[in-house]
């Protein structure tokens, strides 16, 4: 049995989405199918607005709201200019302003570095933050891509891009989570906790 097209269609397009499979997408399609009219059509506006009423801010390339040129952490008073936090996405730049530790600012390089998906510099905000420090005012870039494959080459090539400029580079931390067993961590994890002890006292 053929279902109509326009449900089929939708079918499709959630299954584009990261995550989500066909059964998955079958589910929701046929949840909006039953839904209140105005829950389809207020979902079809939020969609349409999400490209209209957005675009990235100049500097740290964080999304903001279309007509501002900089995000509201790029113009703060009250963030530290001097130091900048680089994130691969920004819901890692959220995740990170959700901890209220940190009150520098950002650059987000949208994705990281994977030759074998064809992704490179060009492809990155990459040259951007390299301008970026050129410009003067930035003492430190914390690199805080992901802890994996992709994040750490990404890390190490904009260590060599920045290395020649009058910039600190530092990299997150990384070790055993808070609340976490010896036993259960991974021999990747209890290296890299050992690497980063701490003096105590």
């Amino acid at each position: 049995m053929s279902l109509p097209e326009p449900i089929q269609n939708l079918i499709n397009n959630f299954s584009r989405l990261p995550g989500i499979g066909p059964k998955t997408a079958s589910r929701l399609t046929f949840f909006l199918l039953r839904a209140p009219e105005d829950l389809a059509r207020d979902l079809g506006e939020s969609l349409l607005e999400l490209k209209s009423g957005t675009t990235f801010c100049r500097t740290c390339f964080n999304i903001t709201a279309s007509g501002r040129d900089e995000c509201e952490i790029c113009t703060s008073m009250e963030r530290d200019g001097a130091h900048v936090c680089v994130v691969e996405e920004p819901l890692d730049m959220l995740a990170l302003e959700r901890t209220g530790g940190y009150l520098g600012r950002y650059h987000v390089l949208h994705g990281a570095l994977s030759p074998i998906d064809g992704i490179g510099p060009e492809d990155l905000k990459i040259r951007e933050l390299v301008e970026r420090v050129k410009d003067g005012g930035i003492k430190e870039i914390i690199l805080a891509t992901n802890p994996s494959m992709e994040g750490d080459y990404t890390a190490a090539y904009i260590v060599q891009q920045l290395e020649p400029l009058d910039v600190q580079l530092t990299r997150l931390a990384r070790g055993l989570p808070v609340g976490g067993d010896l036993e259960y961590a991974d021999q990747s994890t209890l290296l890299r906790a050992l690497d980063g002890r701490q003096e105590m006292g």
